[in-house]
């Protein structure tokens, strides 16, 4: 009997011992992830009920903050700027959750975070909160830039620092007003929600990172560059011959040039002209499927790039072509799917990019192959000013080697001192870009404009990488990338190198 009473003992002194576990870990461990559960009410509750910190941009001006209101609530997020910043901070809603920096920095703003705790224990006795401030990498000037010269259209902007990833402008039309969504009067705020859910036009999508668009031309550097790195192409050689159209392997079906302009050559004279046929002929002939692939994951395809937002969209490159055909001497191998292969090598078929991956790939080119990880936080700052944390800038890929990346910065320079992006030239300025117009296959015609480009002082590295797409733009020239995007890009890289 005895023996069964110290058992039982055992067994509710176990028991105990596995509770007291247990509660330690939710109470400690996972206290963060019970707090930051949407479907948590207390804690909603509670940081409904305190300020939140705020989010500003590099130079200090307020895009999200916390007001004062006579509800239930003590508190709601205000926008100042209404929807110029939406697309980054998101939004902060009691009944519908958090997007964007609210979402991805929610501990930080709500000073859950040990570094703002440990702060707010220093300064105890002088009655401080915890709150935390994140600073912004995007600068006001810049964005509003990209908000003016986007203007009505469809389609978005993206500028960053090639050298550290920051994101320096990120703009999407159309978007809307988080105001409305953060508002206490719930009701409302899921009705405003619905409607825009509901659009077609889906504007709280942000065309810049949660979207993929075919990149037309401008992929022709990933092409490039698989040229390039697989020592297949040099400045020199193939020499590609000067014709209206190319018809891959297996097809009867031409990739055409441009309004059927004779085009061909050299790499620098094909980026100038932007040769369908050559580059198409580069992908499917010169190359095949493997160094493509290799090329594209290389500049960051087939991944979510790793930016500190919420949803980022995968850029996507085809990697099954089918099976192998035949092998001709002295050119690639020959799939099943050639002539889609030939299509990717001028960023058509089943090649989709966000404008976000295009400005990555520009930035490779100027940064020496290498492509940072792109983010949006530059610092977290205590309500007394004090930085507790800074994002630490890192790479993410290697897109081609520091030698193939030259040639490519030349390369796009000589796009835009004698070639289709002519427009983008700034004095005093070392500017490269390349141009594309992505076909839709609609009758009337329809196309994306897009360009990509970089930028820094003569003789020196790079400073802003930008993309540009304007969305189902009526027609589909040649001509309509430079048209198009390239006054947008310029305007952008005239507030981001010389501002006034």
């Amino acid at each position: 009997m005895n023996r069964q009473i110290k058992i039982l003992g055992i067994v509710i002194m176990l028991c105990y011992f596995a509770a007291f576990l247990k509660l330690n870990q939710i109470q400690v461990l996972q206290a963060g992830a019970y707090n930051d559960r949407p479907e948590n009410t207390r804690a909603q509750l509670r940081d409904f009920n305190k300020p939140r910190g705020d989010i500003v941009t590099a130079e200090g001006e307020i895009a999200a903050t916390s007001v004062v209101v006579r509800s239930e609530l003590r508190y709601q997020r205000a926008y100042p700027e209404g929807e110029l910043f939406a697309h980054v901070t998101g939004y902060y809603s009691f009944r519908l959750g958090s997007t964007g920096v609210e979402r991805v920095y929610n501990a930080e703003l709500t000073g859950r975070t040990p570094s703002l705790q440990l702060h707010e224990l220093s300064g105890f006795f002088a009655d401080q909160s915890s709150e935390g401030d994140v600073v912004l990498t995007l600068r006001g000037q810049v964005q509003r830039a990209a908000r003016d010269a986007l203007g009505g259209n469809n389609g978005s902007v993206v500028a960053l620092d090639p050298r550290t990833g920051d994101i320096i402008a990120m703009y999407s039309n159309p978007t809307y007003d988080p105001n409305v969504i953060s508002a206490n009067q719930g009701e409302e705020a899921v009705d405003v929600k619905t409607l825009l859910d509901a659009a077609p036009s889906k504007p709280l999508l942000s065309r810049a990172y949660q979207e993929r668009y075919f990149p037309g031309s401008t992929f022709k550097i990933v092409t490039a560059a698989a040229g390039l790195t697989s020592n297949k192409v040099t400045e020199t050689t193939p020499d590609y011959p000067v014709v209206q159209s190319y018809t891959p392997p297996l097809t009867t079906r031409p990739i055409k040039n441009f309004d059927g302009n004779l085009c061909g050559g050299t790499l620098f004279v094909i980026l100038q002209k932007s040769c369908n046929s050559s580059f198409a002929q580069m992908a499917a002939e010169t190359l095949g499927p493997d160094p493509m692939i290799a090329a594209a994951e290389a500049a960051g395809f087939n991944d979510a790039p790793p930016i500190d937002l919420t949803r980022p969209a995968t850029s996507v490159y085809p990697t099954n072509f089918g099976s192998l055909v035949s092998t001709p001497e002295g050119a690639a191998p020959v799939y099943e799917d050639t002539p889609a292969l030939a299509q990717t090598g001028i960023g058509q078929n089943d090649v989709a990019a966000t404008p976000l991956q295009m400005a990555l790939v520009a930035a490779g080119v100027a940064n020496k192959g290498r492509i940072m990880v792109p983010h949006v936080m530059s610092e977290i700052r205590a309500r007394d000013g004090a930085v507790v944390g800074s994002y630490a800038d890192s790479p993410w890929r290697d897109s081609m080697s520091p030698e193939n990346a030259e040639i490519l910065r030349r390369g796009m320079i000589s796009v835009v001192t004698d070639g289709t992006a002519s427009i983008l030239a700034l004095p005093g300025f070392d500017v490269g870009g390349k141009t594309g117009t992505a076909q839709l296959g609609l009758d009337p015609p329809q196309s994306h404009a897009w360009i990509i480009a970089f930028a820094g002082p003569t003789g020196q590295a790079p400073t802003i990488a930008v993309a540009v797409m304007v969305q189902g733009v009526d027609g589909a020239s040649g001509s309509t990338g430079g048209r198009v995007a390239g006054p947008i890009a310029k305007q952008v890289l005239e507030a981001a190198l010389m501002p006034g």
